[in-house]
């Protein structure tokens, strides 16, 4: 979570500029790591079950169901970024609340009734969790791509002068 602390220093430094660029740096570094991993895992797809188990069924679901685990790792890597990103920029109540929604209210149902209703299994019981995942990913990219960085910058430096701590505009003047 280092990209929320540079988010917040960024807008408490009254840099939204630079909050924002660290915002797309955080996120397209997320995707890549997350596809990089995701492609590691898919090329070395039936070598690796057999790090954990030498059980032939359990390595054949493994390597059945280590595409989906890729999928997840690109949506969680970027989940999570967006996540740190709105913590920086203060909004820790609406990250709560949307992990909340998008989880408990909408994944984990989803991952129930796919698994055991419509017989799915495991790989519904995925499904429904990374579906809670993508929701709250894309819910949180909503977010920050309607956000004014110029106004989050101006509010974090009305904070600090609040709470009696120096932003560089007011440092600058000593």
């Amino acid at each position: 979570m280092l990209c929320s602390v540079r988010i917040s220093n960024e807008l408490g430094a009254i840099h939204p500029r630079e909050a924002k660029l660290s915002t797309v740096v955080v996120g397209i570094t997320s995707l890549l790591t997350g596809l990089t991993l995701a492609l590691i895992l898919i090329i070395t797809g039936k070598a690796y079950p057999s790090l954990f188990s030498n059980d032939t069924d359990v390595q054949e679901l493994v390597y059945e169901l280590t595409p989906l685990l890729g999928l997840c790792i690109v949506v969680y890597n970027l989940q999570l970024s967006l996540a740190g990103v709105a913590i920086g920029a203060g909004w820790q109540a609406y990250v709560a609340y949307v992990n909340f929604g998008c989880y408990y209210l909408f994944g984990i149902p989803l991952a129930l009734l796919l698994g055991f209703k419509f017989n799915m299994g495991i790989q519904g019981i995925w499904w429904g969790v990374l579906s809670g995942s993508f929701l709250e990913g894309f819910v949180l990219l909503w977010i920050i791509y309607r956000t004014n960085w110029n106004n989050e910058a101006s509010m974090a430096g009305d904070r600090l002068k609040q709470w009696g701590g120096e932003t560089e505009e007011s440092s600058e003047y000593k």
